[in-house]
């Protein structure tokens, strides 16, 4: 348990039996009345977002969210396995936690798995990764300097956006956060 004048950003609370992150929050006081506390929280499990105002003072549920460096495995079936780099555990983590980072998880990656009581909620990938590409339609000649862009498959299966002079069996730069090109990779 915490109060409300203990949150700081990334906290995790436990409201209603649903996991929020502290997103951003302000202690108000105003000229009259009791002071408060305005927060921006997001569901872990959603990433839905919401404003919420406690009274200043409040107890809130703190919930313990360990954070672990880990290592993607493999698929089996359904779940993906995941060991930590430290102990040489494995977990398996359900396809609807790994969700859409699946796209740009590569076997041997790291990722970071964050569990509550031993369930895991979600997985962070690093806001770049590099991948190859494994097919695209090639480029004409003299498309060069114009702004167009094809699309193009990635060696874990999915489609992005790539500029028309990106070759296939050319390694590029992910943004995890929203599949964007970020740029060529040269070994």
């Amino acid at each position: 348990m915490a109060t409300t004048n203990d949150l700081k950003n990334g906290l995790v609370l436990n409201i209603d039996g649903a996991l929020w992150t502290v997103v951003e929050f302000q202690h108000v006081k105003p000229g009259k009345g009791g002071a408060f506390v305005r927060t921006k929280l997001k569901n872990v499990l959603t990433g839905k977002v919401v404003d919420r105002t406690f009274n200043a003072g409040l107890k809130v549920e703190t919930a313990t969210v360990d954070k672990r460096e880990m290592q993607y495995l493999y698929k089996d079936g359904d779940d993906w396995v995941f060991m930590d780099t430290q102990t040489y555990d494995q977990i398996h983590v359900p396809s609807t936690v790994v969700g859409d980072m699946s796209r740009y998880l590569l076997e041997n990656q790291t990722a970071t798995v964050a569990t509550h009581e031993g369930v895991p909620i979600y997985i962070e990938l690093p806001a770049s990764v590099e991948l190859m590409i494994t097919y695209t339609e090639p480029g004409l000649q003299g498309d060069r300097s114009t702004g167009g862009t094809k699309p193009a498959t990635l060696e874990t299966g999915a489609e992005i956006q790539v500029p028309l002079f990106i070759e296939s069996d050319t390694k590029v730069k992910v943004d995890t956060r929203d599949g964007s090109y970020l740029g060529r990779i040269n070994d």
